[in-house]
């Protein structure tokens, strides 16, 4: 075979490849679409919480908080029924993580996030929601079974869960268009 003829023989593949690579780009920026307000969180800023009701567990090192949480971390914000910080104590309190359940809602900017469950682990700095997730975002949709969110890079990954939302372990969505004139 010629160089020529390996060229057009191999032209198929390219052309098929380049279809891949460019379908797995636009999967890729789907799934970080919606994290992009969320980037660049400032993660050691204070948290202020309110809630009815709160009790702290000094041999556990965790305070539960519960009716109508309402936890704020500079522009992010969280509210659930009921949520159980986890904190250390060496060198003054550190939160460690938040559990929160019922209900749970995290919004920052034109981004709203809910689910059944969430959990935001101050050491990765990620946030992971599961139970009936939906993303909303500037009138664009994401439905799932879990959410995970990284707070540093803005990288979000949304997976269907068996029994997501519905959707039968599928993600499910809608995307707006550019309106042409």
């Amino acid at each position: 075979m010629t160089t020529i003829e390996i060229i057009r023989a191999a032209r198929p593949l390219r052309m098929a490849a380049l279809g891949f690579a460019g379908s797995a780009a636009l999967v890729a920026g789907a799934q970080h679409l919606f994290a992009q307000a969320i980037a660049n969180h400032n993660s050691n800023a204070p948290v202020n919480y309110e809630a009815d009701r709160i009790e702290v567990q000094d041999k556990a090192k965790r305070v539960v908080l519960s009716g109508n949480v309402d936890i704020a971390q500079s522009d992010l914000r969280m509210r659930a029924a009921r949520t159980t910080v986890a904190y250390t104590d060496a060198n003054g309190i550190k939160i460690d993580r938040i559990d929160a359940n019922g209900g749970v809602q995290v919004t920052r900017g034109n981004e709203n996030a809910r689910g059944d469950v969430a959990v935001y682990d101050f050491n990765r700095n990620v946030i992971t929601m599961t139970g009936n997730v939906a993303l909303r975002r500037s009138g664009d949709t994401l439905n799932g079974g879990r959410l995970v969110i990284d707070l540093d890079s803005g990288l979000s990954s949304v997976d269907g869960r068996a029994g997501a939302g519905g959707s039968g372990g599928r993600v499910s969505g809608t995307f707006n268009v550019k309106q042409q004139n």
